[in-house]
Order: structure tokens, then sequence, then C-alpha cells
């Protein structure tokens, strides 16, 4: 099981960047998909979480700028990211609830991440 992210790069303040994260793997299922951040010298934060009915839920730091949504087909998660400001400079990385069957056939849940894309608002 792995978690494939993209999208990261250089935006002006008040710019937009869309992030993704595509899992891939031999997947029963995926419940919660989160995007976290860290910026040097900071613990991860969680900004943004999805369940797999589609309910987000987001940190105070972002809310109205940032938007989370999945394609279930897909097995991807998406951060549309909005109305951008230096302080949301960071590596954002993303998180996924699996499930897998493994060669014995047993459930096996996994907490998957992604390799981290770094995001960078400056002028």
């Amino acid at each position: 099981v792995q978690l494939q992210a993209s999208g990261g790069g250089f935006v002006q303040p008040g710019g937009s960047l869309r992030l993704s994260c595509a899992a891939s793997g031999i997947i029963s299922r995926i419940d919660a998909m989160r995007w976290y951040r860290q910026a040097p010298g900071t613990q991860r934060e969680l900004v943004a979480a999805i369940t797999s009915g589609g309910v987000a839920n987001y940190a105070d730091s972002v809310k109205g700028r940032f938007t989370i949504s999945r394609d279930n087909a897909k097995r991807t998660v998406y951060l549309q990211m909005n109305s951008l400001k230096p302080e949301d400079t960071a590596v954002y990385y993303c998180n996924a609830e699996v499930l897998y069957y493994n060669s014995d056939d047993a459930p096996v849940a996994l907490n998957a991440w992604g390799q981290g894309t770094q995001v960078t608002v400056s002028s």
C-alpha cells in the first residue's frame, strides 16, 4: 500500500494550489483520509480530514480557504488551497486509514502516509 502525493509548489500570497494524493496497492477499503502539514521547527498538524462518506473537518486556520474532497473510485484525496498565506508554507502530508488483506487472507488495518509535498507561499 502506497500513498503518492503531488501538486505542491511555489505560489504568491493570495494564490491557489491543489494537492492530490492517490492510494495504490491491493486495498479492500479506505476509511478516513487526511492532510497534515509541518513547517520547520514545528509539530505536524492536522489540516483537514474527510470520512469515506464525504464529511469534512478543518483546522480553524484554514476554514473558508481550503477544501478537502475525495474520489473513492480513484482512491484519491484532494486539497484545494485558496487565498494562500505565507504561514501556510509547510510540507504537506496525506494520510489514510486503509484496510487490506495479507498473504494469509487476514485483514490488516494500516495508517498509511504519503511522502510529503512542499508548499511555499512567498512574495
